[in-house]
């Protein structure tokens, strides 16, 4: 048996079966890429499949401006509403938990931030940032605030807060905070990792 080492050392590129790559752009041309060994992203040679009039994929670039009302003082969005200055006024919005990564706030000077650069990933333990999070909820609340609490997408990270929040200020079971935050916003949908960790959480 061969060790990895000799493997490694034996490689050649000329021993791997050359690839194709089918292409679909926005026009809905469909391309069949043969790349070189000049490096990634090197192209050899691209052609034109005919195969009719194909659909091209469609570019998303509407923003997702709709705000879930959890409770008065509490609120849930996906960043295009955290960054619309008409959405945030409209809704009295005071202070903003921004648990999203690499999402920068946009309005210092009009309103105070929280930012936690969580991972939306199913190892991320979403319950021990429950605590921080629920306590600038609740400065919020006490000075007659209101909260908007958003990540990317206003779908996983964000959700799986207000949920926790519900369960850890209001006592309420898994099911029923799931159900009340789920029903103000109907997209959210916390990722595998979070969703057993909330049902299995016990505040």
């Amino acid at each position: 048996m061969h060790s990895l080492a000799q493997e490694i050392h034996g490689f050649s590129k000329n021993r791997l079966k050359k690839q194709c790559t089918r292409v679909t752009t926005v026009t809905g041309r469909k391309l069949l890429e043969r790349r070189s060994d000049g490096g990634e992203g090197a192209v050899e040679q691209v052609e034109e499949l005919e195969e009719g009039s194909g659909c091209g994929f469609v570019e998303d670039k509407s923003l997702d401006l709709q705000v879930g009302v959890v409770r008065p003082f509490l609120l849930l969005a996906s960043q295009d509403a955290a960054h619309d200055i008409d959405t945030l006024q409209r809704h009295k919005v005071s202070h903003v938990l921004n648990v999203a990564y690499g999402v920068n706030n946009l309005f210092p000077d009009q309103l105070a931030y929280k930012t936690l650069q969580i991972l939306d990933l199913p190892d991320t333990d979403i319950t021990s940032y429950l605590g921080e999070c629920s306590s600038f909820i609740d400065q919020a609340r006490e000075q007659g605030g209101v909260v908007l609490v958003h990540c990317n997408a206003g779908v996983s990270r964000s959700s799986s807060i207000a949920i926790g929040y519900l369960m850890l200020r209001e006592a309420l079971s898994f099911d029923d905070a799931y159900s009340q935050v789920k029903s103000v916003r109907p997209s959210i949908r916390p990722n595998p990792g979070f969703y057993q960790q909330l049902q299995n959480y016990k505040p």
